[in-house]
């Protein structure tokens, strides 16, 4: 069977919009509303960028249980550091950008250090 599923952006990539931004209660309130809607995965930002979008990360981790979330990491060490301390409260660890690196190395660090 056939199936589609939904890898929401709108709490990383919706802030690229001139003039749009959400402070972390807005954030957690959209990704609890995209939860309900029903999709696969939340990507709530992407914690290198700043301390701010870090903190805000681990907020929507915390908060909303019930959907994986996500965080963009580009496959650098630092980046793919501040993913994981803002998604250690969440149920699941889901790191954008290194499903397609992890399949072939048994570790993050040894696939960090083949892209090097």
């Amino acid at each position: 069977m056939d199936s589609v599923r939904i890898f929401d952006t709108t709490l990383r990539d919706g802030e690229q919009s001139p003039g749009f931004s959400m402070n972390t209660e807005e954030k957690i309130r959209m990704a609890r509303q995209l939860a309900a809607l029903g999709v696969d995965v939340i990507e709530a930002g992407f914690p290198i960028s700043s301390r701010g979008d870090l903190e805000a990360v681990r907020q929507v981790a915390r908060e909303v249980q019930n959907v994986p979330i996500a965080a963009l990491a580009r496959a650098k060490k630092d980046d793919v550091n501040a993913a994981i301390e803002a998604l250690e409260p969440a149920a699941v660890l889901q790191v954008a950008g290194l499903t397609r690196l992890l399949p072939n190395f048994p570790t993050v660090e040894a696939a960090l250090e083949a892209k090097n």
